[in-house]
């Protein structure tokens, strides 16, 4: 069967890539057999916004829209936005749910202690890209199925990145604020003020998120860089008239701005710290809408008090929410906001369509598409390995 957990299975998989994989293979022998199924979603809460708009499914009130078909097919669905701690909700359904469906916006940390309570657990879903708040190796060996719905938000993140940058380098946000505050300098706004054309732009991971954003920055007539671990086909490169940088760190000291694209995995973890960003080019330019891991909180603070970050953007955090006390929201020059990229109505219909269709797919145990598994068979997808 497509959803089929075999233990022993994901074990063999799962030791060719890790060093002792005995430590921490859950042996269970779980399978998706039919009958009612105990879904759980842990979605934001909207409060009053939730009926401003019949579209915005993404939050814990509406539940992505599929609360009738599930309950009409005999299911429980239990949604909620308490994840955090030994006694919130989401704890209470560890022990007996079939599927959890979770979100990059909200997430809810599957830790390898979460998985070995859950007895019962057959599927993990993101609805939107993004499962790194899904502890993949301790999934795969356990003989879980992690899948996404991929694609469903790539435009809107790419659509964003690309407004962070004009953001930062027109230095937008001052002038807002001088209006808000009934103010009027221009001097204090156009000191630091640049245009977009002729600056060199770097991506760092040209995936899915990155090729569309360069794309849409080649009209502004850019210097494009990127750097990941494939290289486009020629042909594809000469379209979007990206140069290929095989090493970081000489692409990165060439960039006026930087954009990070890259999945949050152990090896990106804590990738900018201080001595790269150190290499970068003094008054450099940051957009991450990537995983906010990737960065050393500190060492950008630092950078940003320096002035060697002459700006940093973007809306992703460590963890998330993020506390009222962490220093990305009290730093200088910076454009932080909530994690909202990737959840404009447009994504939320997307992937909540998606979601729906892979849980269509499990109850009749069939394949998902290709692309959406980030663990099957007890195998990491290789943008996380």
């Amino acid at each position: 069967m497509a959803m089929r957990r075999v233990a022993s299975t994901a074990a063999r998989a799962f030791a060719s890539s890790s060093p002792s994989p005995s430590s921490l293979v859950f042996t269970r022998e779980l399978q998706a057999s039919p009958g009612s199924k105990k879904i759980v979603g842990v979605f934001y809460k909207a409060n009053e916004y939730a009926e401003m708009n019949p579209n915005f499914v993404g939050c814990a009130e509406n539940a992505l829209g599929i609360r009738e078909w599930l309950e009409s097919k005999g299911h429980q669905y239990i949604v909620t936005p308490d994840k955090e701690g030994p006694d919130c909700e989401l704890e209470k359904h560890i022990p007996d749910l079939h599927v959890l469906i979770t979100t990059p916006f909200h997430p809810a940390y599957v830790t390898a202690e979460r998985i070995k309570k859950a007895k019962n657990l057959q599927l993990l879903l993101t609805a939107g890209i993004g499962s790194d708040h899904v502890d993949l190796k301790a999934a795969a060996a356990a003989g879980l199925t992690v899948a996404e719905v991929t694609r469903s938000n790539v435009v809107s993140v790419a659509e964003d990145e690309l407004m962070r940058i004009l953001i930062l380098v027109r230095n937008f946000l001052p002038g807002h604020h001088q209006v808000i505050n009934g103010e009027w300098n221009v001097a204090g706004i156009a000191y630091r003020a640049y245009d977009l054309e002729g600056k060199t732009v770097g991506t760092v991971g040209a995936g899915r998120i990155g090729r569309l954003l360069l794309q849409r920055l080649k009209p502004f007539n850019c210097n494009l860089l990127y750097h990941d671990r494939v290289k486009m086909d020629s042909e594809l490169e000469n379209q979007i008239g990206a140069k290929f940088e095989e090493d970081l760190d000489k692409m990165l000291s060439k960039c006026d701005i930087v954009v990070v694209n890259t999945p949050l995995t152990e090896k990106t973890k804590g990738m900018f710290d201080k001595e790269r960003i150190a290499k970068m080019k003094k008054g450099v330019l940051i957009v991450n809408n990537a995983r906010g891991a990737i960065m050393d909180t500190q060492a950008v603070v630092d950078a940003c008090n320096s002035g060697h970050i002459a700006g940093y953007s973007g809306d992703v955090w460590y963890p998330q929410p993020a506390p009222k006390d962490h220093p990305w929201r009290y730093m200088p020059n910076q454009a932080m906001t909530p994690h909202i990229s990737g959840t404009t109505i447009d994504a939320q219909l997307r992937y909540a369509a998606g979601t729906k269709d892979m849980l269509d797919r499990y109850f009749k145990g069939e394949d998902f598409p290709a692309q959406n598994y980030i663990v099957k068979d007890g195998e990491l997808a290789p943008q996380y390995r």
